[in-house]
C-alpha cells in the first residue's frame, strides 16, 4: 500500500473503521501500485466484488440521475441514427435501459444486452421476467459478445474491472460502430487504484489518467465525438496525497 497521509495516526484509524463498518455511502481508501495490489488488500471481513444475487435486487432504481444525462443524450442520439443494438458493459440488473426507456423511444427492434458477474445477471434475468422486457433485454458474463453491437455502452463500469477499456477492444472480433462512457473514475495527472466500499461489499478500484483513457480509445481506431465531466458526483480518497484530485467523466468516440 502506498499512500501519503495528511493527518494523525488517529483520524485515519478512524476513517478506517467508518470504512470497514460501511454500509449506505460510496467509500474510498488506500493507494496501491496495482489494480491486482488492490485486490489483495481488501479486508477479510467483507465480500470483495459485486456478485451477490440478493445484494443487486436492492440496487434495482429507475431513477435518471442528473449526471446520467450526457450518455442519455448519445443513447437517443444512437437510436435516431439506426443504431439497435446496445452492450451494456456492467449495467447490472437493466438499471439504465429501465431508467432511459421512461424518456427515450425504444424502437420494438431495439436490443440491450447487459454484461456483468453471474450473481447480478441472475438477479436481472429475473427481474426482467417481472417487468416484462424480455423481449429486448437480455444479460450474459462474457465482454466479448460485444462483437459485432453498434454501441458499447459503460457507465460506472471501467474502474471495477481488472483489464482496460483498450483490452477490451482488441478482443472484439468485430468492434462496435460507437462507444459511449460515463461516470468514468479518471484522474487529471496519473492513473492510481484504490479500495471503494459499496457497502455490502468492497473492490478494487482503478482511476485511470483521463489523457491515457482518452489515447486508448483513439489508438483503438475511434474519434471523439464529445466529452464531457460529471459534476455533483463526488470521489476522493482521504489521506492520500492527488486523492482530492480524481472525478468522473464521459465521453461517446465513434469509429474512424
Amino acid at each position: 500500500m502506498i499512500s501519503t497521509l495528511l493527518a494523525a495516526p488517529w483520524s485515519v484509524a478512524s476513517y478506517r473503521r467508518k470504512f470497514l463498518a460501511n454500509r449506505e455511502e460510496n467509500l474510498f481508501m488506500g493507494s496501491f501500485e496495482s489494480f491486482a495490489a488492490a485486490e489483495a488488500a481488501a479486508p477479510a471481513s467483507k465480500a470483495v466484488g459485486y456478485d451477490n444475487a440478493e445484494a443487486a435486487k436492492t440496487l434495482y432504481s429507475h431513477q435518471i440521475y442528473f449526471w446520467d444525462y450526457p450518455a442519455l443524450f448519445w443513447i437517443k442520439r444512437s437510436i435516431e441514427d439506426g443504431m439497435r443494438s446496445f452492450f451494456d458493459l456492467g449495467g447490472h440488473v437493466g438499471i439504465k435501459y429501465y431508467a432511459f426507456r421512461r424518456v427515450a423511444n425504444y424502437p420494438s427492434e431495439l436490443r440491450w444486452r447487459v454484461c456483468d458477474v453471474p450473481g447480478v445477471v441472475q438477479a436481472g434475468g429475473q427481474l426482467s421476467v417481472e417487468r416484462a422486457a424480455t423481449g429486448q433485454l437480455s444479460f450474459c458474463t462474457d465482454f466479448r459478445e460485444a462483437s459485432g453491437y453498434d454501441v458499447l455502452y459503460a457507465s460506472g463500469t471501467l474502474q471495477y474491472l481488472s483489464i482496460r477499456i483498450g483490452e477490451i477492444l482488441a478482443a472484439l472480433t468485430v468492434k462496435p460502430k460507437r462507444i459511449v462512457l460515463n461516470t468514468t473514475a479518471v484522474h487529471p495527472d496519473h492513473t492510481m487504484h484504490t479500495l471503494n466500499s459499496v457497502g455490502f461489499a468492497v473492490c478494487p478500484y482503478r482511476i485511470q489518467h483521463h489523457d491515457e483513457l482518452m489515447g486508448e480509445l483513439t489508438s483503438a481506431g475511434y474519434r471523439r465525438l464529445d466529452g464531457w465531466r460529471n459534476e455533483g458526483k463526488p470521489i476522493k480518497i482521504p489521506f492520500v496525497e492527488g486523492g482530492d484530485k480524481p472525478y468522473y467523466a464521459g465521453c461517446c468516440f465513434d469509429q474512424r
